[in-house]
């Protein structure tokens, strides 16, 4: 993550994150570290896997005093090993005491995110078909977590409600019909917009098409049934297939001929690598 895109995107809640730590001060610190000492600590890999988020775990200490220096051994996509040293932070230990859990909370969880995605994404090698993520992100994390997606192999599906139109079901009840809400979609959302359609069955693929949708999500469809939605589509709208999809599952789906699959599991149910802070010690 480059430096402008940290200081006008991450940099906020990264300060968040920091102020819901320490309200007032770092009690623990402060009692045993009264004043100033330099000093060091290792950041050790405790488990195998993809690591990500490195800048932003050293972001964080640099907002708490950017003198600390972080001498990195690894970057983001490495392959990283149990017991692998990944990177020593040096400066002032009342920073390095106090940003410790806030910076391990989001290397954690992007690496996390990062090594599930690539597990997925392997499952897809020799398919033509994409892994999207989702917007089932933590609130307030979202710029990490699908950072952590890309390092990880996956693409990103929409930013946010901005980034683009999809029609879900609750869209369409309100509109009336997929035809009305693609047709309002149309003469309300710029040009460039690709209009995306959720679709539950059949019926409401051929209308998506005939609706002029650029996108069709067929959602929580049976294989059969994916299979034949494909077929009425024709190539004349992009597929996209969604609904429940983890590692256990993604592979029945490879071969259906989809243009993407979508996973929410990327985001909300990676589990976090365990990385740890450890031998600190004055210089």
């Amino acid at each position: 993550m480059d430096n402008i895109t940290m200081k006008l995107n991450a940099d906020k809640y990264l300060l968040m994150a920091l102020e819901e730590d320490i309200t007032s001060e770092d009690v623990s610190t402060n009692a045993v570290m009264p004043e100033y000492k330099k000093g060091k600590v290792d950041l050790i890999c405790k488990e195998d896997g993809i690591i990500a988020g490195l800048d932003i775990y050293g972001r964080v200490f640099e907002l708490l005093d950017e003198n600390t220096e972080i001498d990195y051994k690894v970057k983001d996509g490495d392959k990283v090993k149990n017991g692998q040293l990944l990177a020593t932070v040096t400066g002032d230990i009342r920073v390095l005491l106090s940003g410790e859990r806030v910076a391990l909370n989001y290397l954690q969880r992007m690496s996390g995110i990062a090594t599930y995605t690539n597990q997925v994404a392997s499952l897809l090698e020799g398919s033509k078909t994409t892994l999207l993520d989702t917007r089932k992100t933590t609130p307030n994390a979202r710029i990490f977590e699908k950072y952590a997606v890309r390092i990880g192999g996956g693409c990103n599906h929409r930013y946010n409600l901005s980034d683009g139109v999809m029609l879900k079901d609750n869209h369409i009840g309100a509109a009336g019909s997929i035809t009305k809400a693609v047709k309002m979609a149309k003469e309300y959302a710029p040009f460039v917009r690709k209009i995306e359609v959720e679709t539950e069955t059949l019926e409401q693929v051929k209308e998506a098409v005939e609706a002029g949708a650029h996108i069709i999500m067929l959602d929580n469809m049976d294989i059969d049934t994916m299979k034949k939605a494909i077929e009425i589509i024709d190539g004349r709208a992009e597929t996209e297939c969604s609904g429940n999809v983890t590692k256990e599952n993604i592979d029945k789906l490879k071969d259906i001929g989809v243009d993407y699959i979508s996973s929410g599991a990327l985001t909300h149910s990676a589990p976090i690598m365990d990385i740890s802070m450890k031998n600190m010690q004055p210089i």
